[in-house]
């Protein structure tokens, strides 16, 4: 008969916390290099060029129909044949790339979401098109895009835990480590869980609060 023993994690809170620290890092460098990434990739599928259009769909469908975990591994192993990095810094590019795409196709629909008459008054006042777009058409594009995007962030810190393959120090990866010495799964993974939750809820809750002061001054 198994019996629960949840004491005997107190040793190894440290090293679980420690996984934490950089579950959180990996996913805030990741979410600003994400947002950078679907910015102008969102930007480039509303453009009137082809060829930043064609690219930047061809980004997007390719990222978002191949699994996350190929394209992580891919990049450690496959390209850091040629080019070589970190597993810290192959998980950051990875996870910034991914969720680039998803985040580029949230933009593009928070933009064509406002009506055409906002950009022809904002032209009609003596604006330029750069002018209208980041001084009338984003601001209320972001808005709008916040709860998809804030369901991005929090996906994005849950698919952190598939670095853990290519050796990342993260929470999956230490929690393995505990497991290892311990022989207790059950609960080091309802540890883990509990942190995973605090984290996206955390985010969740952060979000939510941005979506009410946001709210308040309109």
């Amino acid at each position: 008969m198994y019996h629960f023993d949840f004491a005997v994690l107190l040793d190894y809170i440290p090293q679980l916390l420690n996984g934490l620290k950089w579950t959180f890092v990996i996913s805030l460098l990741a979410v600003i290099g994400g947002t950078v990434l679907g910015m102008a990739g969102a930007l480039a599928r509303i453009s009137h060029n082809k060829a930043l259009n064609v690219l930047a769909a061809i980004y997007v469908e390719w990222i978002r129909n191949t699994p996350l975990l190929v394209q992580i591994l891919f990049l450690y192993f496959g390209i850091g044949v040629f080019i070589k990095f970190s597993a810290l810094v192959a998980t950051i590019i990875s996870l910034s790339v991914f969720s680039g795409a998803y985040i580029t196709e949230i933009f593009r629909a928070g933009i064509q979401s406002v009506h055409k008459g906002q950009r022809e008054a904002a032209l009609s006042l003596g604006m330029t098109e750069a002018m209208s777009l980041r001084l009338v058409i984003m601001p209320q594009a972001f808005k709008r895009v916040l709860p998809p995007l804030a369901g991005q962030f929090i996906s994005l810190i849950k698919d952190s835990s598939l670095v853990s393959v290519i050796a990342v120090e993260e929470l999956t990866y230490a929690a393995r480590n505990v497991i290892t010495m311990t022989f207790r799964a059950f609960e080091v993974y309802i540890a883990v869980a509990v942190f995973y939750f605090c984290l996206s809820f955390l985010l969740s809750r952060s979000v939510r609060l941005l979506e009410e002061r946001m709210a308040r001054s309109d």
